[in-house]
């Protein structure tokens, strides 16, 4: 039976950032929020399977609960010749545990290949192979070098995906080797912190969000006021911890520090908006010059889009926004509305018939609506050089696009509910607070753009009946972020008595 002082690889770099984790995952699981999509695990999993081919053939130890097992299989691989070893697992005699990634001959030694399905290197990453390394050298391993093998987002696929373009491998074993002592410490420091039965004493910092949010920060930091520090838009996590630390906690501790801070007019606004519960501040005067610009019918857009690690399409990158829906409201100046869209097909490249369409839905020199525009430029900007005979068609809508964030960034519309952002999950609510029809938490199945990425990208391996429903959420999802606009249009129109 595993103990808490026991260590695999991911135990360890938890208690490399905060050693309170493990405790509160062996003494207070229910405590620990569910923060990390599953997406992010399959994504994980699915380059992991596609960098063992990087060196050609190699033996796979198959998962077991029982760690014993897997250094069975491991040491019968290597008795046997294997020169690469997939998910290789080691455990010393005082319970400290690692799978590595690929185990990779090395004349009368082994390489160590941790694989990451991210684009660099990050500290905790070299933490990951640290442990290895002490755990294989302490196994009695002979590592001769240790690499990382992490995403290469400068690929561009054509044709059969190549596996040496795709993957960038960096040699870590200096940096691992000098960490070796540091290794040594931190596993006695975290077993050491874990052993006790009693709620060890350990304040919030920034490793509450670094290198990776903790599932338990909101159990953490209970402690802290309604209103926090924490809560000043757009404030950096070490500029808010720093404050924090030194005593100014609440939004009262912001304003009487606000000469030595030197609080800005935005987060001045935030607080005492918050604090003194004032009405919506609104300059009719600045919202009729914006809505001036604006010329009807307006074509309210708004798209989503995916992300591959591993790129299926030709001319598409690792982590590229792909888009593949649009939604359209057309809003004449009587206030009818049409609604356009499109959602392509499951398993497909789904630019060249978006494009296509898009130009078909949205007529030369007409005036584009949308929220934060830069995104949607953005991926117009790209349609259009791709596909050059749609280019002057494409470039025209972006060139006509107008941003309906511009009065809420400015400040000229102002309600105590957006909470300092202008971002529309805030202004939305704020305009219409408990409207069911605009409330995303009532949808089926897709809530925000996160979980619509994911539902596209998964949806080729659901049944018929499965996409059927997936695609009617999709659409209902994306549909509603562009009505949202419509009505966000319309708050501003009464605003500015129009």
């Amino acid at each position: 039976m595993a103990k808490i002082t026991d260590l695999s690889k991911s135990r360890y770099c938890k208690g490399v950032q905060c050693p309170k984790i493990l405790w509160l995952e062996h003494y207070k699981p229910e405590e620990k929020a569910d923060i990390l999509p599953e997406s992010v695990l399959e994504n994980g999993n699915r380059v992991g399977d596609l960098a063992r081919r990087y060196f050609g053939d190699y033996s796979l130890v198959e998962f077991s609960f029982d760690k014993n097992v897997m250094t069975a299989q491991t040491a019968l691989f290597i008795a046997s010749g294997s020169e690469n070893v997939a998910e290789a697992s080691f455990l010393t005699e005082d319970g400290l545990y690692c799978a590595v990634d690929i185990l990779r001959k090395n004349e009368d030694g082994w390489d160590i290949v941790e694989v990451k399905s991210s684009t660099e290197v990050s500290d905790i990453y070299i933490e990951d192979m640290a442990f290895q390394y002490y755990v294989l050298t302490k196994c009695g391993v002979n590592v001769k070098r240790v690499y990382n093998m992490h995403i290469n987002n400068k690929y561009v696929r054509r044709g059969e995906l190549d596996l040496k373009g795709l993957f960038r491998l960096e040699d870590y074993t200096v940096k691992v080797i000098e960490k070796q002592s540091a290794v040594a410490e931190n596993i006695e420091s975290i077993r050491s912190y874990i052993s006790v039965d009693d709620e060890p004493a350990r304040d919030i910092d920034v490793y509450c969000e670094k290198p990776y949010e903790c599932a338990f920060k909101g159990y953490c930091g209970r402690h802290l006021p309604e209103h926090s520090i924490f809560d000043l838009a757009g404030i950096q996590a070490r500029t808010a911890y720093k404050r924090y630390h030194s005593g100014i906690i609440s939004f009262e501790d912001v304003l009487a520090n606000a000469k030595e801070l030197k609080l800005s007019d935005k987060h001045r606004r935030q607080i005492e908006f918050t604090l003194n519960d004032l009405p919506d501040e609104v300059n009719a005067e600045k919202i009729k010059a914006f809505l001036d610009t604006l010329t009807y019918p307006v074509y309210h857009l708004d798209f989503e889009t995916y992300q591959q690690a591993i790129p299926e399409f030709d001319g598409v990158s690792p982590y590229q926004q792909i888009p593949f829906q649009y939604s359209l409201h057309i809003e004449q100046e009587d206030g009818s509305l049409e609604h356009r869209e499109f959602l392509a097909k499951e398993g497909t490249d789904p630019r060249r018939a978006l494009a296509e369409q898009l130009v078909e839905d949205i007529p030369v020199r007409v005036c584009s609506l949308a929220f934060n525009m830069s995104f949607e430029k953005t991926v117009i900007k790209n349609l259009a050089e791709l596909f050059p005979d749609l280019s002057e068609r494409l470039l025209d809508i972006r060139e006509n696009m107008h941003d309906l964030m511009i009065p809420f960034k400015d400040h000229d519309y102002y309600s105590k509910a957006m909470m300092g952002s202008y971002s529309i999950k805030y202004v939305l609510p704020a305009l219409y607070p408990d409207d069911p029809e605009l409330d995303y938490h009532n949808l089926d199945g897709v809530h925000n753009g996160s979980e619509a990425s994911d539902a596209f990208a998964a949806m080729a391996q659901h049944s018929p009946e499965e996409i059927a429903v997936i695609r009617q959420n999709l659409l209902k999802y994306c549909g509603l972020d562009t009505y949202a606009m419509v009505k966000v249009l319309r708050k501003l129109k009464e605003a500015a008595g129009e």
